[in-house]
């Protein structure tokens, strides 16, 4: 998955938002299980990535006041 820009995300509409950051905590979910399992931290950007997109996409949901 690519980055989110904040552009972008501003130009995205509540609904669409809101799927997004299901699946951006999904993913996240996946990604800190594969992991933990193997015991070592094979992609620590890639989480932190994700843990920031779904950041933003609640920050302008927020904003919005549609949390």
């Amino acid at each position: 998955m690519a980055i989110l820009r904040m552009k972008e995300i501003r130009n995205m509409n509540d609904t669409a938002l809101k799927e997004k950051v299901y699946q951006l905590r999904a993913e996240l979910v996946k990604e800190n299980t594969s992991s933990r399992r193997s015991g070592k931290n094979i992609n620590t950007g890639r989480i932190k990535e994700l843990r920031k997109a779904v950041a933003r996409l609640l920050t302008v949901l927020k904003e919005r006041g549609a949390s």
